[in-house]
Order: C-alpha cells, then sequence, then structure tokens
C-alpha cells in the first residue's frame, strides 16, 4: 500500500504535501468565513469567490500543460509555490490589520487560480518523475489519500483555530508558513535520482498537437470523457449533502458537519484501497463510475439519516476510485514529451463540469427537492458513462478510417 514511500524523493514530497495540504484546506475555510464577514452573509460574494477561483483553470488550463512540457518541472513547482505562499501572506496582513476587503479576496482567489493553471499540471506530471510508471499508480492513490486525509482534518482544525485565535488572519499566516514544507522537499530532492522529461522546445501548434494525441488514442480518451462526464456531478456532490442533511433530515451544523466527514472517510479508504492495486485497469475504472452513480441513488433514497450516513462511505469509495483510475491510466499512457499537456486537457476536463453540473443538479434539487436532484444526478453519472463508452468507440472508428484517395485518371 505504501510501496512508493520507499522512493526518498517521493517521501520528501508527500511528508511536504501532508503539512501543505492541511494549509491549504485550513485558508479554503477561512476564506469562506472571511468571505461571509466581509459581506455579512452574502451567498451569492462567496458563490463570486469559488467561481473566480476555479475560473482561471477552464480558460487556461491547457496552456498551463504546454507550459510543463516546455520547461523543467521542479523550478516551476518552486516557484509556484512560493507565489501561492505570497498571496496567503499578503492577505493574511490584510486581515491582520483590519485592511481586507472583499475585492482582496476576489483578487487573491483569482490569482491562485492563475497560478494552479500551472502548478497543477506540472505537478501532476511531476509524480512519475519521482516514481517511475511501474509505481506511479500506487504514488497516486497515496496523494489523493494525502489530500482526503486534510480534508477530513484541515475544516474541523479551522473551526478551532478560527475560535481560538479570534478570527480569519492567523489562518492565512499559518498557511504562509505550511508552504515551506513542500518548498524544503523540493529543493532538497536529489536531483540524480530524477528521471526528467526532456523539455519540448516552443513551437507552433503545441496545444493542438495535445488535443490530436488525446483524440488518437482510444486509451486517453476513454478515461477523458468518463472523468468529464462523471466530474459534472461529482463536484456538486458536496452541495447535495448539505441539502440532504438540512432539508430532508433536518440536521443541524454538527450533523451536517458528521456526513461531509463520512463522505471524506469513504474517499480516504477508496484512496488507500486503490494504492493497494499494482495496476489500475479500465474494469475499475468502469467499477467506480457505476458504483458511484449507483450509490448516488441509493443515498437519495435512504430513508433514515443513520442509513444515509453509511452509504456516504461506499459513494466516497467509488468517487476516489475512479479518480485514481482515470488519472493512472491516463498518465500511463503517455508518452513523456506530451504529459505536461495531457494533464492541463485531463484538469481542465476534471474542473470544467462543475460550473455545469452543479447549476442543474441545483435547478433540479430547487424543483423536485434534494432527493430528486441526488437520484437524477445518480441516473446521470450512469448515462455519462455510458456515452462516454459510445463516443469512445465513435471518434475511434472515425480516426482509424483510412483517408480517401483521389482517383487518377
Amino acid at each position: 500500500m505504501f510501496r512508493s514511500l520507499k522512493v526518498r524523493n517521493y517521501r520528501m514530497f508527500a511528508a511536504g504535501g501532508i503539512v501543505s495540504n492541511v494549509g491549504t484546506w485550513l485558508q479554503r475555510t477561512a476564506q469562506d468565513w472571511l468571505v461571509l464577514d466581509l459581506t455579512h452573509g452574502s451567498a451569492a460574494a462567496l458563490g463570486t469567490a469559488t467561481a473566480l477561483q476555479f475560473l482561471p483553470m477552464l480558460l487556461f488550463g491547457m496552456f498551463g500543460g504546454v507550459l510543463a512540457d516546455r520547461y523543467t518541472k521542479r523550478p516551476i513547482l518552486i516557484a509556484a509555490q512560493s507565489l501561492m505562499a505570497t498571496l496567503a501572506l499578503t492577505i493574511g496582513v490584510l486581515t491582520m490589520t483590519g485592511a481586507a476587503q472583499v475585492w482582496h479576496v476576489y483578487v487573491m482567489a483569482f490569482l491562485l487560480g492563475m497560478i494552479s493553471c500551472v502548478e497543477v499540471p506540472t505537478r501532476q506530471a511531476f509524480v512519475v518523475e519521482m516514481v517511475g510508471r511501474q509505481d506511479l499508480p500506487n504514488a497516486i492513490a497515496l496523494n489523493s489519500s494525502i489530500f482526503n486525509l486534510a480534508r477530513v482534518v484541515g475544516p474541523a482544525l479551522a473551526g478551532v483555530l478560527i475560535y481560538v485565535l479570534g478570527g480569519t488572519g492567523p489562518i492565512f499566516l499559518i498557511n504562509a508558513l505550511t508552504f515551506g514544507a513542500v518548498i524544503s522537499s523540493l529543493i532538497f530532492m536529489r536531483k540524480s535520482e530524477l528521471n526528467p522529461a526532456a523539455p519540448v522546445p516552443r513551437a507552433k501548434g503545441q496545444l493542438r498537437e495535445g488535443l490530436r494525441y488525446v483524440i488518437q488514442r482510444e486509451e486517453l480518451l476513454m478515461p477523458v470523457l468518463l472523468i468529464g462526464f462523471v466530474s459534472m456531478f461529482s463536484q456538486s456532490f458536496s452541495m447535495s449533502i448539505a441539502l440532504m442533511a438540512r432539508q430532508e433530515f433536518g440536521a443541524g451544523a454538527s450533523s451536517f458537519g458528521l456526513a461531509s466527514s463520512m463522505f471524506a472517510v469513504g474517499a480516504l479508504g477508496g484512496a488507500l484501497l486503490a494504492a493497494r492495486r499494482a495496476r489500475l485497469s479500465r474494469k475499475v475504472l468502469m467499477a467506480g463510475a457505476l458504483g458511484f452513480g449507483l450509490f448516488q441513488i441509493a443515498t437519495g433514497l435512504a430513508p433514515f439519516y443513520p442509513v444515509y450516513l453509511l452509504l456516504l462511505i461506499p459513494t466516497g469509495i467509488a468517487l476516489i476510485t475512479i479518480n485514481t483510475a482515470a488519472n493512472a491510466s491516463v498518465q500511463i499512457a503517455t508518452s513523456p514529451d506530451m504529459r505536461g499537456r495531457v494533464m492541463g486537457i485531463y484538469m481542465l476536463v476534471f474542473t470544467g463540469g462543475a460550473p455545469l453540473g452543479a447549476p442543474l443538479i441545483g435547478w433540479l434539487s430547487e424543483l423536485g427537492g434534494p432527493r430528486t436532484g441526488v437520484i437524477l444526478s445518480g441516473v446521470l453519472v450512469l448515462v455519462g458513462t455510458g456515452l462516454a463508452v459510445l463516443m469512445t468507440r465513435l471518434i475511434s472508428a472515425r480516426v482509424a478510417q483510412p483517408a480517401p484517395t483521389l482517383a487518377v485518371a
């Protein structure tokens, strides 16, 4: 389960990632709290801040993948992490001095999203340079474990710290310090033990080349399309948890927190189960997608709150299974010189579904109630899985057709 940790460079990277991910979840919670505090509880302002943070990935995510292929990845990551730490320090100082305004948070969120356009595909593509292709699925699964462990610990710890420290300002400063862990791990890695891909020279049409590369390979096209359809409705599931807990079961804030934790525990368990597998095959990918759709439907039909809480665990397991399997299968099937661009496309599809799926599920929940929204979300995941398979076959068949030849008189 932890075989990637035998690699010194990855062990350092993972240790730094644990600290940094907890800090990231501290800041996410503090950012939401700060926006609500500055706007006297405006949900629209909170939505705006969240949208601004993810908008750059939709607009420029693929260009970030191009940069990841053109330049050595470790210096890019060090620079990106340093810039993120600077943003956290800046908003922390503004908040501590009482000068913070909501537009400061908007600007910080947008700049954070811009940096993520380059940092995320670069970080994803850097993993294989540390551990190699054989241990890549395990390393990706452990990364998911670290992320979900931080997701369980971070928000709860943020709530305690905001209360104890008397506000959100210190939380941003703490997050700025946590970046030191991952930056140090990158600086002190043994360069001789890395397997870096040769930087791709700058040339015209590299973005189009990346798109053609994915379209022409069924082993890439299938997981990219599948994760695109699933992410439309997986990203909005936390919203569905809140609606179900509050409106269907009349749960208070503490009980809602328990529901979120149960889902996160399932996600962590799914990541650890994925780490045990030597290979994450297409069967695992399909099982995760179908399982997520079916368990969503089951949660929507849960008659009592304890049953609903229990069903959230396998739902989290299924979701992380498909996320981990899709990520690993895409990276393994990609040549080193194309990995940055392919991961840029993957992350664009992964994050781009939320602005489409979340409003749809919110509208359906508004019309028919939270149960209807959750059940239809599960149904749409199952339909999307079938569409991904069908579209892959149709596109692959079309690509495989030989070009027509002109008869010579």
